[in-house]
Formats: structure tokens, sequence, C-alpha cells
């Protein structure tokens, strides 16, 4: 079975009538995701692509018992419309939105608290679960249904990684993008709990990035919990130190969270380390 989404997801888009939100909503539709609404103040009543446009979550979810919401809204209006679909009980927010400032995310995380609502993201690439339901931006062709999970707070990266898998006719069972930002909703640790939950995952792979300490986290819990192979991979290692290098979270600070600290981290925990995306073919080979 697939993790946080699947054939029965019902989507809203926050943001449907945008550039991003109509052209993405398409491309969603095109692969089967159900999408059942889109929101945009002061445009109830319209449609994008045959999708009835509402003003307002709840009324969205009211009229169509959406369970799942993606955010194309600009990152000054974001928090916003996060607050607005959790107060309408929706059960899964995607965010793409990059760039909303780090104490609003911190307001954020502190609202969900007691919530029924997961938060995927900011800075999200999305969410796919091959042949069953795509919530994000990420590319289709890259995918296949398959018993390998992945968890990634790069976006390319993802892509390049899991089209290897692909390639080697292995497949994904869920692919998710956690996002680059500093504070994000779920992470690491909380994907590789449902992984391990999940009976089609038979192995999983962690794409992570210097910055930050949520790679080490991973290994510590995967020391204490995990009993199927994981494998890892760190993006950044020839970064230097305090240059950011493309996600907010992705910068060495006081000598934490560079690449060596976390594949030292990811080896003590028993995870398989990959330097070159390519070379998780020939190490899954050795498992599945």
């Amino acid at each position: 079975m697939a993790i946080l989404i699947n054939e029965n997801t019902k989507l809203v888009v926050q943001g449907i009538t945008g550039r991003d939100g109509s052209f993405h909503t398409q491309q969603m539709m095109e692969y089967g995701t159900k999408v059942v609404a889109g929101v945009t103040p002061g445009k109830g009543g319209s449609d994008v692509n045959g999708v009835p446009v509402f003003n307002t979550v709840r009324q969205a979810k009211e009229e169509t018992y959406a369970n799942s919401s993606i955010i194309f809204v600009p990152a000054q209006f974001a928090p916003d419309a996060i607050y607005e679909a959790v107060d309408a009980e929706i059960d899964l927010i995607v965010c793409i939105a990059e760039g909303i400032p780090t104490l609003e995310m911190v307001k954020i995380l502190t609202f969900l608290k007691g919530k029924k609502t997961r938060l995927v993201g900011p800075n999200s690439a999305g969410i796919i679960s091959p042949g069953l339901c795509k919530v994000g931006i990420l590319p289709a062709l890259a995918f296949k249904k398959g018993k390998v999970g992945v968890v990634s707070r790069s976006g390319t990266l993802t892509y390049e990684i899991a089209s290897h898998i692909t390639k080697a006719g292995y497949g994904e069972s869920t692919v998710i993008g956690i996002g680059g930002d500093p504070i994000i909703g779920t992470n690491f640790v909380d994907c590789l709990q449902l992984f391990q939950a999940d009976k089609q995952t038979e192995a999983i792979v962690i794409i992570g990035e210097i910055g930050g300490t949520d790679e080490e986290k991973a290994a510590d819990f995967i020391i204490k919990n995990m009993t199927k192979p994981v494998f890892g991979f760190i993006a950044g290692q020839t970064a230097p130190a305090d240059k950011r290098m493309g996600h907010a979270g992705a910068i060495i600070a006081g000598g934490k969270g560079t690449a060596k600290e976390k594949i030292q981290a990811f080896e003590k925990a028993g995870i398989t380390v990959i330097y070159e995306p390519e070379e998780i073919t020939d190490k899954l080979s050795k498992v599945m």
C-alpha cells in the first residue's frame, strides 16, 4: 500500500487560478489524481480545467469532501493558506511555496500541535505514489509502482535517483519531498515510521543534504527502530563552510551539518551510503 496519498485522495488546490496552480492541476489530473476543487478568494463559482473553484477551503471541503490540499500561493500568503486548511480539518497539506520566514513556520508548527492535519513542506516538490496519485510537481515519468520508499530534502536529486530505481525495475512505493527549508512540517523520522509500517515498502532511500541535523536524527531513529534496509545520499559533499547552497536549510554553521558528519552518522546506523546517484542500482540489487 502507499503512504500519505493513494487512489482515495481527494485534492483541493489552493491558488488554482494562478499560473503554477492551473498548470500543475492539469498535470496532476492527467496522472489520475482526483482533483475535486480549487480555492482562490473572490473567484468562487468559476472553474479551472473543469475543476470548480471556491472562495474558501471549508466551502470546498463541504461541497466535495476533499481530504488533502496542495498550496500554490506565494510565500507571503502561504501561512494564511496553511492556517485555513488546518481550520477546515484537511488531513494532509502539501506546501510547494518556498521562502516562508522561519519564525512564521515556528508559529505554524505550534498551531499544528494536537490537530488532525499533517503538513508536508514548505518548499516541497510534493508526493507521488506511482500508479495511484501525484500531489505536487514531481515529473511522473521518473517513477513507477514498486517497493522502494524514497524521502528527500532535494527536488532534482529525487527525480534523478528515482529514475535509476525505476530503470532498474524496482520502482517506488511512495516518494516524498519533505522540503529544503530549515523548518518543515514532516521530517525524515516521520516518513521512516510510515515506511517501516508499510508492507509494500521493502527498502528506503534517504536523500539528505548539508545543513541542520535532520539526517543525524534519522540515523539515531534507524538504529533503534528500523528493520528494513536503508540507503542514504548526502548532497553538498564539496560545499564550503558558511555558504548557503541552494535550499535555505543547506548551510553549514559553526562546523555543524557537514556532509562528513552526516555520512558518518549514516554509516554508524548501518545505512548503506551512496556517493553518486547511479550507485543506487547496484546497492539495491544486493537486498532486493
